[in-house]
This record gives structure tokens, sequence and C-alpha cells, in this order.
């Protein structure tokens, strides 16, 4: 496990905890984000996305969860037992970017097969997760950025873990850069069965430092364990794991 390190904000003095690894912290205390290399303060945009659950809301929307849907055992809310509720604010760097790709592929569906050229164009707000290592379904999360609100510690619950990013701002655009390639990768074999050249441009609108409140949920049922992962901003559950109903 890592160690946690800490130095005096810049804004108001009080110690910042960071992590190894980790390059932007926010002060706890007064909200200051700073960079933790120069000391100097975070120049882009920091927003937090409210949470809007207590921890006792979140039980009983848990227990709602448990109970619809036809996939779950009929007894999973009533035998179930909670044993975590964990608030985290996951920091992400949003990319609001359109993606072009201009491609030229083989289609060979057909006899004989036949060269296709084209291009596809979308708009984006492609969310990267500014943690360098971890399995949350990031694809999954339908981030709701009209809720986002500038950042204040104080909207922070003092239950609550905040973590810090792990990635620079250039990194994220880099890697948001990968990933849509490799969607628009994807997309392509809707089109073409071999792609024989594709090349994605990136035309960057902004890029947003954001925090937004997740709730990762341990609950044990018939001697094993089980998690769910749930947006606090809107209540959507983005992994749930359900036990077997023949168990």
């Amino acid at each position: 496990m890592a160690v946690a390190q800490n130095i005096s904000c810049s804004h108001c003095g009080a110690p910042v905890d960071f992590k190894p690894g980790e390059i932007v912290a926010t002060c706890k205390y007064c909200g200051f984000t700073t960079v933790i290399e120069t000391g100097k303060a975070f120049t882009f945009e920091h927003s937090v996305l409210p949470n809007r659950y207590s921890p006792e809301q979140m039980e009983t929307y848990i227990r709602d969860w448990m109970s619809s849907g036809f996939m779950k055992p009929n007894d999973l809310a009533k035998k179930s037992k909670i044993i975590e509720k964990n608030l985290t604010y996951l920091p992400f760097w949003i990319v609001s970017a359109e993606a072009s790709t201009t491609y030229k592929g083989i289609f060979e569906r057909i006899a004989p097969p036949i060269v296709k050229e084209g291009d596809i164009k979308k708009q984006y707000n492609w969310l990267v997760l500014a943690r360098q290592a971890s399995d949350f379904p990031t694809r999954s999360y339908d981030i709701p950025l009209e809720g986002k609100v500038p950042y204040d510690f104080r909207k922070i619950e003092g239950f609550a873990k905040l973590l810090n990013s792990e990635m620079e701002r250039d990194q994220a655009l880099t890697t948001a850069q990968q990933q849509i390639d490799t969607h628009h990768r994807f997309l392509l074999q809707q089109d073409v069965d071999r792609i024989i050249e594709a090349n994605t441009t990136l035309t960057l609108k902004q890029m947003v430092y954001l925090h937004a409140p997740v709730w990762f949920i341990k609950y044990e049922y018939k001697v094993n364990l089980y998690q769910i992962i749930i947006d606090g901003a809107k209540g959507m559950v983005l992994k749930g794991d359900i036990p077997n109903r023949k168990f």
C-alpha cells in the first residue's frame, strides 16, 4: 500500500495529503488545487458533481435495486447484508472535442470485394479517469455534466474520500486521442471488413478537471461478497454484481 505524504497548502497552510504518483492535489480544508511537482496553482477549470445521496438514502436505493429485475434471486434484498458503503470522489478529465477519421478499407461481404473510402465525424465529451490503474467502468459512465459546479471543498462530505489525479492534462489528452481512435476503428467494422488505412484527428474545444461522486458498495449474500458501483450524482448503477438465481 502506498504511503501518503503531505505538503503544505500554499493558500491556507494546511497539510495536503497525497500518495506517490499523484500529480494534482486538492486541499480538503480550503479547496485550493495545486500541481504537486511545482507547488503552483492549478490553472484549468476544476469542477465537482454534487452527491445527491446520504448513506441512509443509499441503503434504501440499494435495497430497491436488489428487489427489481428478473435476473436477481427473489430473496436478494431480504437476505443480503450490506458490508460497506464508501463514497469516493474520483478525478476525471473531460475532453470536449470533435473527432474526425478518414479511412479506406475493403468490404468483403460481397463478391467481388470492393474498396470503400469515407469518414466519421463525431462530437465527444470523452471521459478519462485520472488514475493510472483501475477497473472502474469508465465507458459505462454517462457522466451528467449539466450538474457540474465550480469545485467547492464544502460540498465534499466529511465521511467521503477524495482521490487526486495521477495524470497531467497532456497525458489525459493523449489517452483520449488513443481511446477515440480505437473506438472509431471499432465503428469502422460496420462499414468495412479490412482497414487499409485510418487517420483520426482531434479538434479540442475544452478540457475540464472534475471530481465525481461514486459509491462503492460491498454486500454479502449467502457467504459470498459482491460489489455495486453507483453514480452519486444521478443514482445510476454503473456496475452491479448479481448472484446466480440458482445459487
